[in-house]
């Protein structure tokens, strides 16, 4: 992979920008929510009242499933990534995002960043992660 690229069967970017981008041996992957190629929001449900339950936990779990997606798109995964940035609606939501986070990393796993922000591109969405990976790229003889 070179330059951008747009991650078939995942949710389409709300704009004009890739999933991710290579840059010499770091993949730098936008800021990910938990939308599906659907445009639902996995971690956000409905009842027949309009009464809506946003679920922190869901959320993050689905944001780095599809950060891990993304990242094998492009020859990489998880375990590659260097550095995150995590965007929460509402700190009240730190210990839940934390708790799901823990599932997946350690203190070997990327350095990380939490701040809060005053809304994301949805009223659903919780949390968006942007992160940055080191896969050194292949060269021609390596893929052979």
């Amino acid at each position: 992979m070179s330059g951008g690229m747009v991650v078939e069967g995942k949710a389409t970017p709300r704009g004009r920008f890739p999933h991710v981008k290579r840059a010499g041996d770091f993949l730098f992957v936008s800021g990910t929510s938990s939308r599906r190629p659907d445009n639902t929001i996995a971690g956000a449900q409905a009842d027949e009242f309009g009464t809506v339950r946003l679920d922190i936990a869901e959320q993050t779990r689905a944001v780095i499933d599809n950060i891990g997606d993304i990242l094998r798109a492009a020859g990489a995964e998880l375990a590659d990534l260097v550095q995150v940035t995590a965007y929460l609606v509402n700190m009240n939501d730190f210990g839940g995002y934390n708790a799901v986070y823990a599932e997946y990393f350690d203190e070997t796993g990327p350095t990380r960043t939490t701040v809060a922000v005053h809304q994301l591109p949805h009223p659903h969405l919780l949390i968006e992660i942007q992160a940055v990976a080191h896969k050194p790229a292949q060269t021609p003889q390596e893929g052979q």
